[in-house]
């Protein structure tokens, strides 16, 4: 194996990191990793494309459904992190799959650009402040609350029988 700057090789024996990612061969592409990615992505892409046909925002308006998205994303990926955290093992596709695929593919830093600067353009600079500011504060805490969430969830979920 060819060490990655600033990652340490597992020592021999060692059991795999707890969030599934491992260091392969180099000649070696982890092709279970990147066909999880990509299935999650087009999941999750796909229920994105369907919130905003649903919940169009016209020019000018509050893009209601994009903050939507990347608040409900947020705090599913703090729940899906504070469960993988708490756990001793996970499957080495769930973090791949969902987090990276699902939960990458749904939210969109890029439509909220997007929006963003609509916003600006016709004349909204307030309303655009707004929209990058709440959308980063309401993300942050989503996710801290999601990952507290996560982490109650498992601690429940070893106790039950």
């Amino acid at each position: 194996m060819t060490p990655t700057p600033g990652i340490p090789l597992p020592a021999p024996g060692s059991p795999p990191p707890k969030d599934g990612v491992q260091l392969v061969a180099e000649d070696r592409l982890p092709w279970d990793v990147v066909a999880a990615v990509a299935v999650g992505g087009a999941l999750g892409s796909a229920a994105r494309y369907g919130v905003s046909l649903a919940w169009p925002a016209p020019p000018a308006h509050f893009p209601w459904a994009t903050l939507v998205i990347n608040l409900t994303g947020s705090a599913l990926l703090g729940v899906l992190m504070g469960i993988i955290a708490s756990r001793t093992a996970t499957h080495p596709l769930v973090r791949p799959f969902l987090g990276t695929g699902v939960l990458g593919g749904y939210t969109t830093f890029s439509t909220y650009a997007v929006e963003t600067r609509g916003l600006l353009d016709t004349g909204r600079p307030l309303l655009a402040a707004g929209y990058v500011l709440g959308t980063l504060a309401g993300a942050l805490t989503a996710a801290w609350l999601g990952g507290r969430l996560g982490g109650r969830l498992a601690t429940r979920s070893r106790v039950m029988p």
